[in-house]
């Protein structure tokens, strides 16, 4: 759900600036409201994550999007659990 959030409110782009960054913010929102802790996108992933989106925009298809965000999210988790432990 966060995923799909986040490129649907990219594509439809509210704001002349920061629409990338509001929508990472509020798909960490989504995250934390259903139990999951937030995740960063690595400035390192930036060109996969920017070509997903593109592909998302432009073909419909959100596949690659959501393997990147489930890897962060994965990433995030074990961070989280390493943390707790």
């Amino acid at each position: 759900m966060a995923a799909e959030f986040h490129c649907k409110y990219v594509y439809i782009h509210p704001f002349i600036d920061g629409n990338g960054r509001t929508a990472r913010l509020l798909m960490n929102l989504i995250l934390m409201i259903n139990g999951y802790p937030i995740t960063v996108i690595k400035t390192e992933n930036r060109d996969i994550y920017m070509k997903a989106l593109e592909k998302a925009s432009a073909q419909g298809d959100i596949s690659e999007f959501i393997n990147i965000f489930l890897e962060a999210v994965d990433r995030s988790l074990d961070i989280y659990l390493y943390i707790v432990s």
